[in-house]
């Protein structure tokens, strides 16, 4: 196999080629070092090559095979590697501990051979930081590839490894796979463990899953990420079948809702609407029940709620800098995360209270606006992917923290609604602009129904597909040109 081949297939394509014996894990590692050096300089995704990439734990069985995968730089920890955040304040801080997910990844053949950038802990739905530069759009580098997991969909994107660990805590897997054309789901509260240290993370609002290209992939990632551990708060309604299967069943007629109006501040550009639109009219084709709906909450809502998360984060900041012995300030912060954690900091605790009824109020408040529909369709973003220098980046000096979380809630107006109710939702890269950037839709199950999604999105990607668009970043690669792929590397049926 070599590097043009390497970048057509999804995980589940070269999984397969290892256990038919017509590749090895081996022989992938090197070609995803071999992309790695190609693209990286460009786009700036992975800050960590791990040196002994070749020799890292991960079985050559399971459902990946050998695989490689990369690390998004917070989150789920490999123990003994470095962990910095994205931010100043973590560098050179190595983990202790192994999360429970990347023993599941480990023990499912995936090997992790480094990890990748994102904004400042995580805080920003940007790709830049201080410590770690711009990472570039593989589509137009000089447009944001979004965040926070930026390096993570930029590397997907650019077929640095065809799947790569991702997390969500307001739309933090939604926005780059939407800006980059990638498959981004959230999965339901509850559906993947953050355990062993972890669990329930920010109230059940942030989740650990992945990127990738395609949603046979998506599929068989939680039957790998899935599953209860001990110390996990509660334990969530477990699937009938694998999810992979869900790919063979039939998605019968559903009620859809679908946003055509903006939840924010910030207006739908109408390409994006546009895309809305015609998703919802192919919907209807499908013999889906399609019905509008208006938004379900108000803006200053989920504004109040990023304001307390400020004052809890702070103080878990707070504690963090004091086990390694480092101080907070302008050195070990950006300016826009300076600002929320001092805001954050003269909360007083007794707004913790506040917090637990300001999501039990909106998750009612939105468990009754769409209660009558089995999913939602929306926009993902109401944008296409912004430049690069933007308001919402936290290197931005000239907002309050105020000003920054209202300015946020209004951009990412689809998608922390969803973190607070817990329902799994997933951006699907349906179509792109006339100047080629991608286009991402979000369809939101009920609470605990990925398998809803699993089939909704495998009929949208029959209907639409788009593994055979690639950004021009190597040679012979051209966005605008349908390329064909290997038999078999991309198809959701072909794992039917």
């Amino acid at each position: 196999m070599n590097l043009s081949e390497y970048v057509e297939y999804d995980a589940t394509g070269l999984a397969s080629l290892v256990k038919a014996g017509e590749a090895t894990s081996l022989e992938l590692t090197r070609l995803a070092r071999a992309a790695h050096d190609e693209v990286n300089p460009r786009i700036n995704a992975v800050i960590e090559f791990y040196e002994d990439a070749e020799t890292v734990a991960g079985a050559d069985a399971g459902l990946f095979h050998g695989v490689p995968f990369l690390r998004k730089d917070i989150g789920a920890t490999e123990a003994g590697r470095l962990q910095e955040k994205g931010s100043r304040l973590f560098k050179g801080h190595r983990s202790d501990t192994d999360s429970y997910y990347f023993r599941r990844a480990r023990d499912a053949g995936l090997r992790t051979i480094g990890r990748t950038t994102l904004p400042e802990l995580g805080s920003s739905g940007m790709s830049e930081s201080i410590l770690n530069g711009i990472t570039g759009n593989p589509w137009n580098l000089e447009r944001s590839a979004g965040g926070s997991s930026s390096g993570a969909a930029a590397a997907v994107a650019a077929g640095v490894t065809p799947i790569a660990h991702a997390s969500d805590g307001g739309g933090s897997i939604r926005i780059p796979a939407s800006w980059c054309g990638l498959v981004g789901l959230n999965p339901s509260r509850g559906r993947i463990s953050g355990g062993p240290n972890d669990q329930d993370a920010s109230f059940g609002c942030a989740r650990e899953f992945v990127l990738c290209r395609t949603v046979r992939d998506m599929a068989a990632a939680l039957d790998v990420f899935s599953g209860p551990h001990p110390g996990d708060p509660f334990i969530i309604i477990q699937p009938n079948r694998p999810y992979v299967e869900e790919l063979s069943q039939p998605t019968g007629i559903l009620r859809v809702g679908v946003a055509r109006t903006k939840w924010g501040a910030v207006n739908l550009e109408p390409e994006v609407l546009h895309v809305v639109e015609s998703t919802a009219t192919l919907l209807h084709e499908m013999g889906h029940m399609v019905t509008d709906i208006e938004p379900p909450y108000e803006p200053a809502e989920y504004s109040r709620i990023e304001i307390y998360f400020a004052g809890l984060g702070a103080s878990s900041l707070e504690d963090a800098a004091r086990a390694m012995g480092r101080t907070i300030n302008a050195d070990t912060l950006q300016p826009g995360k300076l600002k929320m954690y001092e805001y954050g900091r003269d909360l007083p605790i007794s707004r913790a209270g506040d917090l637990h009824e300001a999501l039990r109020k909106m998750r009612f408040r939105v468990g009754e606006a769409i209660n009558p529909f089995d999913i939602l369709l929306t926009p993902t973003m109401p944008t296409l992917a912004l430049p690069h220098g933007s308001i919402y980046c936290t290197t931005n000096p000239t907002l309050s923290a105020d000003e920054f979380m209202e300015v946020s809630a209004a951009l990412y107006q689809y998608l922390g609604v969803f973190n607070i109710t817990g329902q799994p939702s997933v951006s699907l890269p349906l179509a792109q602009s006339a100047d080629g950037l991608p286009i991402g839709i979000q369809i939101v199950g009920r609470f605990g129904d990925e398998a809803t999604l699993v089939r909704v999105a495998r009929d949208l990607e029959e209907a639409r597909p788009w593994s055979r668009r690639k950004p021009s970043l190597r040679a012979g690669s051209n966005p605008a040109q349908a390329k064909t792929a290997p038999p078999g590397a991309n198809s959701a049926k072909a794992c039917a």
